[in-house]
Protein backbone atom coordinates (compact mmCIF):
# COMPACT_ATOMS: atom_id res chain seq x y z
CA UNK A 1 0.00 0.00 0.00
CA UNK A 2 1.08 3.61 -0.82
CA UNK A 3 1.73 5.41 2.39
CA UNK A 4 -1.22 7.79 1.28
CA UNK A 5 -3.60 4.54 1.61
CA UNK A 6 -1.94 3.18 4.79
CA UNK A 7 -3.05 6.37 6.75
CA UNK A 8 -7.01 6.25 5.15
CA UNK A 9 -6.61 2.72 6.41
CA UNK A 10 -5.72 4.25 9.62
CA UNK A 11 -8.09 6.28 9.44
CA UNK A 12 -10.90 3.73 8.62
CA UNK A 13 -10.43 1.64 11.57
CA UNK A 14 -10.16 4.78 13.86
CA UNK A 15 -14.17 5.01 12.24
CA UNK A 16 -14.94 1.72 12.67
CA UNK A 17 -13.42 1.53 16.47
CA UNK A 18 -15.41 4.39 18.00
CA UNK A 19 -18.47 3.22 16.04
CA UNK A 20 -17.94 -0.18 17.62
CA UNK A 21 -17.51 1.83 21.06
CA UNK A 22 -20.87 3.55 20.59
CA UNK A 23 -22.78 0.16 20.51
CA UNK A 24 -21.18 -1.43 23.24
CA UNK A 25 -22.04 1.67 25.11
CA UNK A 26 -25.74 0.41 24.96
CA UNK A 27 -24.93 -2.75 26.92
CA UNK A 28 -25.22 -2.62 30.74
CA UNK A 29 -27.47 0.73 30.25
CA UNK A 30 -30.45 0.21 28.17
CA UNK A 31 -31.60 -3.16 28.73
CA UNK A 32 -34.30 -2.02 30.96
CA UNK A 33 -35.62 0.82 29.12
CA UNK A 34 -36.01 -1.35 26.12
CA UNK A 35 -37.75 -4.11 28.24
CA UNK A 36 -40.32 -1.78 29.44
CA UNK A 37 -41.16 0.06 25.67
CA UNK A 38 -41.62 -3.61 24.33
CA UNK A 39 -44.16 -4.15 27.24
CA UNK A 40 -45.91 -0.61 25.93
CA UNK A 41 -45.62 -2.31 22.55
CA UNK A 42 -47.48 -5.25 23.33
CA UNK A 43 -50.10 -3.53 25.93
CA UNK A 44 -51.64 -1.03 23.11
CA UNK A 45 -54.84 -2.43 21.06
CA UNK A 46 -53.22 -0.41 17.79
CA UNK A 47 -49.95 0.05 15.93
CA UNK A 48 -46.72 1.33 16.38
CA UNK A 49 -45.84 4.42 14.47
CA UNK A 50 -41.94 4.95 13.99
CA UNK A 51 -41.03 9.07 12.87
CA UNK A 52 -37.96 11.07 12.93
CA UNK A 53 -35.82 13.56 10.30
CA UNK A 54 -32.98 13.02 8.66
CA UNK A 55 -31.03 10.01 9.71
CA UNK A 56 -32.89 9.38 12.52
CA UNK A 57 -35.79 9.23 10.17
CA UNK A 58 -34.10 6.79 8.34
CA UNK A 59 -33.58 4.70 11.31
CA UNK A 60 -36.82 4.76 12.35
CA UNK A 61 -38.39 3.53 9.19
CA UNK A 62 -35.87 0.65 9.66
CA UNK A 63 -36.74 0.31 13.14
CA UNK A 64 -40.64 -0.36 11.75
CA UNK A 65 -39.88 -2.84 9.33
CA UNK A 66 -37.70 -4.96 11.55
CA UNK A 67 -40.85 -4.66 14.13
CA UNK A 68 -43.18 -5.58 11.46
CA UNK A 69 -40.79 -8.90 10.69
CA UNK A 70 -40.28 -9.62 14.25
CA UNK A 71 -44.49 -9.78 14.58
CA UNK A 72 -45.26 -6.05 15.40
CA UNK A 73 -47.14 -4.04 13.04
CA UNK A 74 -45.68 -0.67 12.56
CA UNK A 75 -45.32 1.63 9.68
CA UNK A 76 -42.88 4.21 9.39
CA UNK A 77 -44.08 8.05 9.20
CA UNK A 78 -42.00 11.01 8.24
CA UNK A 79 -42.10 14.32 11.00
CA UNK A 80 -42.89 16.38 8.07
CA UNK A 81 -44.95 14.29 6.19
CA UNK A 82 -47.20 13.89 9.40
CA UNK A 83 -47.05 17.61 9.98
CA UNK A 84 -48.67 18.32 6.85
CA UNK A 85 -51.88 16.10 7.64
CA UNK A 86 -50.44 12.53 7.73
CA UNK A 87 -50.43 12.75 11.48
CA UNK A 88 -54.25 11.73 11.20
CA UNK A 89 -53.38 8.58 10.76
CA UNK A 90 -52.55 8.02 13.83
CA UNK A 91 -54.87 7.44 16.66
CA UNK A 92 -55.14 7.10 20.41
CA UNK A 93 -54.70 3.62 20.31
CA UNK A 94 -51.24 3.66 18.21
CA UNK A 95 -47.94 3.94 20.16
CA UNK A 96 -45.08 6.56 18.57
CA UNK A 97 -41.66 5.68 18.71
CA UNK A 98 -39.67 9.03 17.68
CA UNK A 99 -36.45 9.28 17.06
CA UNK A 100 -34.05 12.60 17.85
CA UNK A 101 -30.22 12.30 18.76
CA UNK A 102 -30.45 15.91 20.03
CA UNK A 103 -33.73 16.83 19.97
CA UNK A 104 -33.73 20.14 18.51
CA UNK A 105 -35.63 19.25 15.69
CA UNK A 106 -38.52 22.22 15.56
CA UNK A 107 -40.30 19.48 13.74
CA UNK A 108 -40.09 16.79 15.60
CA UNK A 109 -41.03 18.72 19.21
CA UNK A 110 -43.66 20.24 17.38
CA UNK A 111 -45.32 16.96 16.02
CA UNK A 112 -44.57 15.22 19.53
CA UNK A 113 -46.77 18.55 21.52
CA UNK A 114 -49.34 17.70 18.60
CA UNK A 115 -49.66 13.97 19.25
CA UNK A 116 -49.15 13.75 23.00
CA UNK A 117 -52.04 17.15 22.53
CA UNK A 118 -54.36 14.20 20.68
CA UNK A 119 -54.23 11.61 23.10
CA UNK A 120 -51.26 9.44 21.76
CA UNK A 121 -48.46 8.02 23.79
CA UNK A 122 -45.11 9.04 22.56
CA UNK A 123 -42.38 7.55 23.18
CA UNK A 124 -39.15 9.89 22.55
CA UNK A 125 -35.66 7.61 21.55
CA UNK A 126 -32.99 10.57 22.29
CA UNK A 127 -29.35 11.43 23.29
CA UNK A 128 -30.76 14.61 25.17
CA UNK A 129 -33.37 14.01 27.44
CA UNK A 130 -33.86 17.48 28.85
CA UNK A 131 -34.09 18.60 25.24
CA UNK A 132 -37.74 20.21 24.51
CA UNK A 133 -38.65 17.02 21.94
CA UNK A 134 -38.35 14.84 24.75
CA UNK A 135 -40.09 17.43 27.61
CA UNK A 136 -43.32 16.89 24.77
CA UNK A 137 -43.00 13.40 24.95
CA UNK A 138 -45.15 11.12 27.16
CA UNK A 139 -42.56 8.66 28.07
CA UNK A 140 -38.04 9.30 27.56
CA UNK A 141 -35.84 6.93 26.95
CA UNK A 142 -32.47 7.96 27.07
CA UNK A 143 -29.50 6.39 24.87
CA UNK A 144 -25.93 7.36 26.17
CA UNK A 145 -24.25 10.15 24.20
CA UNK A 146 -22.85 9.63 21.84
CA UNK A 147 -18.68 10.70 22.58
CA UNK A 148 -17.94 13.61 20.48
CA UNK A 149 -15.07 12.29 18.50
CA UNK A 150 -17.58 9.77 17.43
CA UNK A 151 -19.32 11.42 14.90
CA UNK A 152 -16.88 14.03 13.43
CA UNK A 153 -18.04 17.84 14.47
CA UNK A 154 -20.48 16.35 16.59
CA UNK A 155 -22.35 16.93 13.64
CA UNK A 156 -22.76 13.55 11.47
CA UNK A 157 -24.51 11.20 12.93
CA UNK A 158 -22.64 8.00 12.10
CA UNK A 159 -21.58 6.32 15.13
CA UNK A 160 -25.08 7.32 17.37
CA UNK A 161 -26.61 5.89 14.06
CA UNK A 162 -25.67 2.89 14.44
CA UNK A 163 -26.62 2.79 18.36
CA UNK A 164 -29.83 3.61 17.69
CA UNK A 165 -30.35 1.13 15.35
CA UNK A 166 -28.79 -1.44 17.83
CA UNK A 167 -31.12 -0.56 20.31
CA UNK A 168 -34.28 -0.69 17.81
CA UNK A 169 -32.71 -4.06 16.94
CA UNK A 170 -32.78 -5.20 20.58
CA UNK A 171 -36.18 -3.61 21.32
CA UNK A 172 -37.80 -5.76 18.37
CA UNK A 173 -36.13 -8.88 19.46
CA UNK A 174 -37.58 -8.67 22.89
CA UNK A 175 -40.97 -7.72 21.61
CA UNK A 176 -40.59 -11.07 19.60
CA UNK A 177 -39.89 -12.91 22.81
CA UNK A 178 -42.79 -11.53 24.87
CA UNK A 179 -45.04 -11.97 21.37
CA UNK A 180 -44.08 -15.85 21.04
CA UNK A 181 -43.64 -14.94 17.77
CA UNK A 182 -41.41 -18.10 15.77
CA UNK A 183 -39.25 -18.06 13.25
CA UNK A 184 -41.78 -19.67 11.07
CA UNK A 185 -43.95 -17.11 12.01
CA UNK A 186 -41.17 -14.93 10.10
CA UNK A 187 -40.75 -16.85 7.13
CA UNK A 188 -44.92 -16.94 7.12
CA UNK A 189 -45.05 -13.27 6.58
CA UNK A 190 -41.28 -13.06 4.81
CA UNK A 191 -41.63 -15.54 1.76
CA UNK A 192 -39.31 -14.05 -0.82
CA UNK A 193 -35.63 -13.62 -0.66
CA UNK A 194 -32.86 -15.32 1.25
CA UNK A 195 -35.68 -15.62 4.41
CA UNK A 196 -37.90 -17.34 2.53
CA UNK A 197 -35.46 -19.51 0.98
CA UNK A 198 -33.72 -20.24 3.62
CA UNK A 199 -37.50 -21.44 5.89
CA UNK A 200 -38.51 -23.97 3.50
CA UNK A 201 -35.47 -25.73 2.72
CA UNK A 202 -35.52 -29.31 4.57
CA UNK A 203 -35.01 -29.41 8.24
CA UNK A 204 -35.15 -26.10 8.47
CA UNK A 205 -38.97 -26.60 10.69
CA UNK A 206 -37.01 -27.28 13.77
CA UNK A 207 -34.98 -24.14 13.86
CA UNK A 208 -34.79 -22.29 17.40
CA UNK A 209 -37.69 -19.53 18.03
CA UNK A 210 -37.12 -16.54 20.48
CA UNK A 211 -38.68 -17.66 24.19
CA UNK A 212 -38.57 -15.72 27.36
Amino acid sequence: MQRQDVELATLAGSVLSRESAAVAALAGTAEAGIVEVAHRVLAIPGKVVTTGSGTSGIMAERLAHLLSVCGTPAVYLPAMDALHGAMGAITASDLVIAISKTGRSSEMTDLVHRLVARGVDVVAVTECPGSPFAAAATTVTALPATAREADPGDMIALASTLAVGAWGDALAVVAMALRGHTLHDVVDSHPAGGVGHRGHRPGDESAPVVRV
